[in-house]
Order: structure tokens, then sequence, then C-alpha cells
């Protein structure tokens, strides 16, 4: 997001006659210096004396630009409020700065209303329409509200003005991928990387396409190029001085906690350090000046061979850390059945796990889930409805054994928890840091429950349903189903994972899948009630990591 500078400038105001533009100047002198909060007293000093004197003495230029140089000090600070207070301030005084408009729409943004920030951008167009910080802002604003076609003819604009601008290619690249035109996103980010060879995230980015388009190899050859050029990726705090750093690891194709939301406008910096099985990581290096590691290498199945790597970096970097790699690596569907069994009234389906080149017989696999009545078969490390399926015949059973001998998969009870109305309604919470946080309810006619799947957004008394869950759990989950939770929570022993559940028709709980990879997304335009306790969520992460910093720091 870029600030634009306030539309007056020193030498336009004349800062020589008076104590106020004295305080301007000082303001001024400080800013340039980086002395944040000198330059801050300074403005707000002027600002006090303007009260004071009549305002009609004192040029309504100096007043305005006093207002505006505190609005843009305050939001480097990360005073949001402040910052769009002086700024709506000098707008009233001055309601022809450019950038002064531009400016408040960063502080709607930043502040998690990007339609807000389109309005305020499209003013400062109205002034000025090659306002350049405005457009190039306007365009991300656009992308958080998923106006991408919008996004995408103001950047080819763009373009055709600076041809060589990689970051305006760059911003098309995510464009594109969001319009699903994968090629033209592909080129974009390549020509973005000519353009600035330095520029490691493009070619991360061309790496996570192809992996999605399923071309490994291709995937695997970028992450491993852009990890040459740049190993850690740093995403600095929306405030100056940041509160903390924090340092991300990552796995591309090992399966990690999605971060796009918990890692969005952070008041700390962050670095993250992509992982490889030949990855060779000086862990003093990478230490300095981090006070939290975060671990979202999280899929036990799909990162199995690259924990341990993982788990030694932890080690030598010898800082606090959420979600240890060593008790990631117990969150196999198969272990997980075996932590949390014997909780009163839980009821954990029964898990055996197939390895790939392993003869199983029928007769072994129903010994091993007691004969139920269906079985539920999916491959090691997926989490999705895609090829999850019920096996409802014994005819049926004997033809899927004997399939995909190269595959790991597992064979799950299957356990039947439609509700007396004839609906399926799967739970979803969030443990962080020892609180249990509703997430989403999910309700379908059918048994494989996905809310993005469902028709919920069609059904007035499913929402209503939902957003009673969210107000209140207990409503649903009992004082018992909590004491389930909390020793669910206990024995994974991790900060920061989620669980998908439901209830049988007796009230017991029913556990279908514990992790820490579940996805938690602001995307929520057809569910709008679901926006605060999303933010909760999001709150409670940033909160956990502060705590963190500072045992780190005592």
């Amino acid at each position: 997001m870029t600030a634009a500078a306030p539309a007056t400038s020193p030498g336009e105001t004349d800062i020589a006659g008076s104590f106020i533009a004295q305080q301007l100047r000082v303001g001024l002198e400080c800013s340039a210096a980086g002395r944040l909060e000198e330059a801050i007293a300074a403005y707000q000093r002027g600002l006090a004396a303007v009260e004071k004197e009549l305002p009609a003495e004192t040029p309504i230029e100096t007043i305005s630009e006093l207002h505006s140089r505190l609005g843009n000090a305050c939001m480097v600070r990360g005073d949001l409020d402040l910052a769009a207070e002086n700024y709506k301030a000098a707008l009233r005084l001055a309601p022809h700065l450019t950038d002064c408009w531009c400016n408040l729409g960063n502080v709607q943004h930043k502040t998690g209303k990007p339609q807000d920030a389109v309005a305020f951008y499209l003013q400062a167009l109205r002034l000025n329409p090659r306002h350049w910080p405005a457009r190039t802002n306007l365009v991300q604003a656009l992308m958080a509200t998923r106006q991408y076609i919008m996004a995408k003819a103001i950047l080819l604009e763009l373009i055709d003005e600076r041809p060589q601008d990689g970051q305006i290619r760059h911003q098309l690249g995510k464009t594109c991928f969001e319009l699903n035109e994968l090629d033209t996103a592909i080129e974009c980010f390549q020509q973005a990387a000519v353009l600035n060879p330095a520029d490691a995230e493009s070619i991360y980015w061309i790496g996570g396409i192809k992996q999605t388009m399923g071309e490994t190899e291709a995937a695997k050859a970028a992450y491993a190029a852009a990890a040459r050029i740049q190993p850690l990726i740093r995403r600095p705090a929306v405030k100056s001085p940041a509160d903390f750093r924090v340092l991300a690891l990552y796995a591309p194709f090992a399966g990690n906690t999605p971060t796009e939301f918990l890692f969005k406008d952070c008041g700390y910096d962050i670095d993250t350090l992509a992982l490889f099985a030949s990855s060779e990581c000086d862990s003093e290096s990478l230490r300095q000046g981090v006070q939290v590691v975060v671990n979202l290498v999280s899929d036990a199945d799909q990162a199995d061979g690259l924990l341990p790597l993982v788990a030694d970096l932890v080690s030598r970097l010898g800082k606090p850390t959420v979600n240890d790699p060593r008790k990631i690596q117990r969150t196999t569907r198969d272990n997980v059945a075996g932590l949390l069994g014997g909780i009163h009234g839980c009821r954990i389906p029964r898990v055996l796990r197939q390895n790939a080149g392993s003869d199983l017989s029928v007769a072994t696999l129903r010994a091993a889930l007691a004969s139920p009545s269906f079985i539920l078969v999916r491959p090691a490390g997926t989490h999705g409805g895609d090829d999850f399926e019920k096996i409802e015949s014994p005819i049926e059973l004997e033809a899927v054994v004997v399939q995909r001998p190269g595959t790991d998969r597992y064979f799950i009870e299957y356990v039947d928890y439609r509700s007396a109305d004839g609906y399926f309604r799967k739970y979803r919470f969030i443990f962080v840091d020892g609180q249990i946080l509703p997430y989403h309810l999910a309700i379908a006619d059918n048994w494989k429950v996905h809310h993005e799947n469902t028709d919920m957004a069609d059904h007035q008394w499913m929402q209503q349903e939902e957003t009673a869950f969210l107000n209140d759990p207990t409503t649903v989950f009992n004082s018992g189903h909590y004491q389930m939770l909390r020793a669910i929570q206990q024995r994974i022993d991790l900060e920061y994972f989620g669980i998908d559940c439901g209830l049988d028709p007796s009230g017991n709980l029913v556990v279908f899948e514990v992790n820490a990879t579940m996805l938690v997304h602001e995307h929520n335009q057809k569910f709008p009630y679901k926006d605060p306790f999303v933010l909760r969520i999001k709150l409670a992460f940033d909160e956990m990591l502060r705590k963190l910093a500072i045992a780190d720091v005592s």
C-alpha cells in the first residue's frame, strides 16, 4: 500500500513567522530524521497553539498541513484512528488535498474496510485522475473486495504507462490468478521476475500455480529458484516500529497451516522461510531479531519426511514456538484416533491406515473397524471432499481394497451423525492458546459436508442457526461436550489447531478431523455474520504471539 505525501510542501507554506509554523518545521525535520514521536509532539503543539489563537490568524494551508503531516506520522506509528481523525480535519479545511483522500483510503483499508477505501481512492482520482498512489492502492482495495475485473483493467493501464515496473506486473499476476487465468498469471510473474531479478516472491507464485496445475517438477524447480534468491520472504508490520518479529517456517509441498488471513495486517514483522528436504539453515542468523517461531508445516502425512528437519531447526533456534513439529508428527488420522481414545462421551471413529505397497484383506479391514455398516476411504494427506468416498456394499469394498496399491490411504469407520430433521451438521472450532473458538457450522442433506459446497446461502434458516451457534455455542454444546473439547485440546497439545465434529443422535461428540491445517479465512461475502467471529480468531492468534514474544524478551 503506497502512502501519499501531503499535497503541500514546506516551500509552499510560510514556516518562518510564528510558533505554529515553527512547530510544523520542527515536525518535518524530525520526521525526515526518523524521530517519529518528536515529530508527532511538534505537530500536536502546533495544533494546540492554533486552538488558542484565532483560526483566522493562521493560514489554512499551515493548519491543514499540520493535520495532514500528523496523520502521516500516526499512520506510521500504527495509530490509525488518530490518523483518520487528522486526515478528515485537513480535508475539512482543504478538500482539494488529493494525497489526504488517498491516505484516508489507506486507513480504511488497513482497518478492514476496503469497500470504504475504494470510495476515498475514487475521490482522490476525481481530483487528479493520474494520481499514482491512489490508482495502485485502489487496485489493492478492489482485490480485497473481489472486484478482480476492475482491478485488472486499472493494472493494464498502469503497465502501459510504466512498462518497466515489475511490481505492477506482479500485482497483475495475482489478479489473473484470482480470475483463474493461470497461464496469464504465470506470464505476468515471469515478466516481473525478468524486470526485477531479485523478485523471489513472483517466482514463489509461479511455483504455487504450477503446483495447483499439477506440474510438480516445474513447481519444485520454481520454489528452489526462489529460495536461492531469497530464502526469507519479509513482510513488514503495518506499523513502525513493529511490536516484535516472527519467523514462520513452511514447506511448499508438505501441507501448511493457512495464513493468508492470520498474517494479514499484523503489528509484527514476519519472516517466512521456505524449507525443502535439501535445506541447510543457519539457525544463528535466522534467530537474530526474532522473538517467536511459528511452525506452519502441519500435515503429518504430507510432511512425514520433512518434519524431523523442521524439528531440528526449531531446537537449534531455541525460541518460543507455536506448534512444535514433534507434536505435529503425532497428528496423522490414525494417531489422533489413538490419542483421543477413552474420552467419555466422545466417539472417535476407528481408523486403519494402509501404507503404499502393503496388502490388506477385507477380513483384516472389517476386524479393525469392528465391521461397521459403511466404511469411508480417502488418500492420506487429503482434507477436502475430493477422492473421499463411502463404501456401502461388500462387493464395492472388495474392489476398493485392491485399488491404488501405490497410495497411502485411510479406511475410517463411518459414524452416522444425521440430526433428527434429516440434515447433517458439522461444526468447526479453532483452538487458540487455550481458547475454544467457534468458526462455522455447515449444514447439508448428505454426509459429506463442507461449508463452501453447501447451499446454505439459499436458506435463511440455516444461516440463522449458524449465527446462533457462533454467538453462543453452549446452545448446542453443553458443559460435558466442552469437557471433551478441553480433553482433546490437552491431548493434542498444540497452540493452534482445529477440530471438525458433530453430534450423534444420542448427543455424543463425534470427531471427524483434528489438525493444524484447517482453513480460517475472511471471504464471507455470502455469510457476513461470520466476520466478527473470524476476526476474533485472528485477534486471539495475534495475542498469543504477543504473549510469547514478551516471554522471550523477559
